[in-house]
This record gives C-alpha cells, structure tokens and sequence, in this order.
C-alpha cells in the first residue's frame, strides 16, 4: 500500500486505525527527504500489513510542532496506538528493514509494563 499523505485531522485516526504506522516527516526543499523517499515508499509497497504515512512539515506545521520536529526527515513509529521509535535522517533500505523486523518483535505488553514502571517512578 503507497504511503497516505496525513494531516492533522487526519493523523489521530490514521494511528488509531492501524497496529503499525510508520511515518515520515518530510519537506519538498530537504535533499536527504528526496534520497529517503523512494526507500520509504518501496517499504510500504512491500509491508502491505504496515500502514505508512507522510507528513509534509510545510503544510502540516502543527502537526510537526506536536512531535518536536527539528530536523527531517524524522520517521517515527507507533505500534497499537503508542510512539515507540524515532529517528531524524535518512535511513538505506537494509537499516530500515531492521528497523521493521525490530517492531515487529517487540512485545508490547513488556513495552506497556515498562512504561508505566517509569511512568510511577517520576510521580
């Protein structure tokens, strides 16, 4: 599946609707967004269970003000509704192939039991 331009009426849903989202902040002007993008968009063509999005931080500058964008690209990565990765700069397909295979492993009730641990630990 290509990757879905979002915005922010649509971003919220987009992740609620989806077990894995990965998204790419990205603008016209950024030279390594145009060297990310055809890695990026060969991922969402072969993670079809995958819903891939992209943020352009022209247009959507609420949206990358919400997630502390400085510098693009940033993808970022939610899985069943909750940030679990992020990383500015351009990714080769192999790093980004890890980086999938890596989400796909997590397990996500170790990942909410350690949240919330540090979650107590700082109230």
């Amino acid at each position: 599946m290509a990757a879905i331009d979002l915005t922010i009426d649509s971003f919220n849903a987009f992740i609620d609707d989806n077990d894995i989202v990965i998204v790419d902040f990205w603008a016209i002007w950024c030279g390594p967004c145009k060297q990310f993008t055809p890695v990026f968009e060969a991922a969402s063509e072969q993670h079809t269970d995958i819903a891939f999005g992209k943020v352009n931080t022209e247009e959507q500058q609420e949206l990358a003000a919400r997630f502390q964008i400085q510098s693009i690209p940033t993808l970022m990565i939610f899985r069943e509704q909750m940030g679990i990765f992020a990383q500015s700069g351009s990714l080769s397909s192999a790093a980004l192939e890890e980086i999938i295979s890596n989400v796909r492993e997590l397990n996500m009730d170790e990942v909410r039991t350690e949240v919330a641990r540090q979650q107590e630990s700082r109230a």
